[in-house]
């Protein structure tokens, strides 16, 4: 579950950093409020990437992407790429947890079976 929130953490913090001139240049948002506004989501996607392996993480991450599906009500094409991105923690966390349950499945799958040596 980790690797693939991580993964969508990461991609999100990319288009976070790059959110930043559009709204500077394109939404006419005064500098003084773009930069921290997205570079703050940036560094906490960032963050959150890292702090995965606590439950703090997940909900820093959660966070996030409020965070970014905010960011439609100044640049609109946010409300698409923050949902998208939304769209794929939740599904990360939950194929990631679906993973995690099957391996532990067949570990126990195997550490049941019987094992047979093959003596000559």
């Amino acid at each position: 579950m980790r690797s693939l929130a991580s993964i969508v953490l990461a991609f999100e913090s990319v288009v976070l950093a790059l959110v930043t001139p559009v709204m500077i240049s394109i939404a006419d948002v005064r500098p003084a409020v773009a930069v921290p506004t997205c570079l703050g989501l940036f560094v906490l996607a960032l963050l959150a990437a890292g702090l995965l392996r606590f439950q703090a993480g997940y909900v820093l991450g959660s966070v996030v992407q409020v965070g970014a599906v905010g960011l439609g009500f100044v640049v609109p094409v946010m409300f698409l790429l923050g949902l998208a991105f939304a769209a794929f923690w939740v599904a990360a966390i939950v194929l990631g947890r679906r993973i995690e349950a099957a391996k532990k499945a067949h570990e126990q799958l195997s550490s049941a079976a019987p094992t047979t040596s093959r003596e000559s």
